[in-house]
């Protein structure tokens, strides 16, 4: 029974520190729509018509709160299950990006938006002079989905990512991304809400454009809202993120963000904004830039070895063009060289040694290998500095130095 104790404690340890990296805002999502879900479900309620996203209840009877009381309740328990299994990654990585009160702030804005652009398709349907219907008027809409697909929009935008798999199966342009899920799930799923999700892709969109920058207030509307003492007690919780403690602009639209686009409405290029319908990514240009959302000298992951790699394979092959150095830079080149070739033999004769082989032997001036030899090794995936020593070590014999190469891989 030990071992079970042990990895019962173990996972729920696991799943504490997983609950524990997701952001205060998307994690406070998350306790709401489960909270709200459980309670319909214990006490019966399911008269969902009351309070789901309708159309022509909202416009004959301006019942505007169904804006935002459809995106808190789900239908079932896979519904909510998978809204909150896709809110948790894209949330938390807008949520570090932005601050708690920002994305807040988004989301009332993109629910907004969503029901503007569902209203308006809605009607131009039911009004349509060719073939009018009602359809679209009575469909009854609940779920958090249309804010993810916005979500999924903005957050594809600002990774500058190219292309994105969908569900490990294949790789589609980034750009095309929310437009092959909408797809997929409407072929799968097909009681799910073709034109909500469609009016959430097209509401982050417009975010990205910068259509709503005119919306969005300054860093002191956000700092106004985090001082209040009405705020305190969340703001001190440690999963809070403020919206001082970010990149204040961060790709996302502010009317005072130099790095955002200014919006085609007010600034008069309205055709540079609508000749391309999805936002484009100036990653050359970015490239060279420092992303202010990430501080600091970041730099990718294994960069720093392949640098190692690249200058010590260049002071090697200047140890080996000036084998007689004439000036004091290039004594002290080789000096380094030296006291690194004597590093090295000592870590190649320890990898032998526990590899079961024998220490590897000096690299003797006089054995130096050929550069054809040396090639043919290198292109067979060895290190340059170990095909030197190993074919010092074997007296210019290739198939002694590949068994060599091979032990100390091994």
């Amino acid at each position: 029974m030990r071992p079970n104790i042990v990895s019962e404690a173990g996972l729920q340890t696991r799943a504490s520190q997983w609950w524990d990296g997701i952001p205060f805002l998307t994690s406070a999502v998350i306790i709401v729509c489960g909270a709200i879900y459980l309670i319909c479900l214990l006490f019966g309620y399911d008269s969902f018509h009351e309070i789901c996203f309708l159309p022509g209840a909202i416009v004959s009877h301006f019942q505007v709160y169904r804006i935002y009381t459809s995106i808190l309740f789900h239908g079932s328990l896979l519904h909510v299950f998978f809204n909150m299994l896709a809110l948790v990654p894209l949330g938390s990585e807008l949520e570090r990006i932005m601050g708690s009160i920002r994305l807040l702030y988004m989301i009332i804005l993109l629910a907004t938006s969503n029901a503007i652009f569902h209203l308006t398709i809605a009607l131009v349907v039911a009004h349509n002079p060719f073939q009018p219907t009602q359809y679209l008027m009575n469909e009854c809409a609940i779920g958090f989905s249309g804010i993810l697909f916005s979500m999924i929009v903005i957050e594809t935008s600002l990774s500058g990512v190219q292309s994105r798999s969908v569900f490990g199966l294949f790789n589609v342009p980034a750009k095309w991304y929310a437009f092959m899920l909408l797809v997929i799930f409407q072929l799968l799923m097909t009681n799910v809400s073709l034109l909500g999700h469609l009016c959430g892709i097209l509401s982050g969109f417009a975010y990205t454009y910068g259509l709503f920058n005119f919306l969005i207030p300054g860093p002191s509307f956000y700092s106004a809202i985090e001082s209040s003492s009405l705020l305190a007690g969340c703001v001190r919780r440690p999963k809070f993120i403020l919206c001082s403690g970010g990149n204040p602009s961060a790709y996302v639209p502010t009317y005072s963000g130099h790095n955002s686009p200014s919006s085609g409405l007010f600034s008069g290029n309205i055709w540079r904004n609508f000749s391309s319908w999805m936002p484009q990514r100036e990653t050359a240009a970015q490239s060279t830039q420092d992303d202010s959302r990430f501080p600091g000298r970041g730099r990718t992951l294994g960069s720093g070895q392949n640098t190692a790699v690249n200058s010590d394979l260049n002071l090697q092959a200047r140890l080996l063009d000036n084998s007689s150095p004439n000036n004091p830079s290039d004594i002290s080149v080789a000096a380094a060289g030296e006291r690194l070739s004597n590093e090295r033999s000592q870590v190649n004769n320890a990898v032998a040694a526990g590899a079961g082989g024998y220490p590897l032997p000096q690299m003797q001036q006089g054995s130096i290998a050929s550069e054809e030899q040396i090639q043919k090794l290198v292109s067979m995936g060895f290190e340059r500095t170990q095909v030197e020593v190993a074919i010092a070590a074997a007296d210019g014999d290739l198939t002694v130095a590949v068994e060599i190469l091979m032990s100390q891989e091994g």
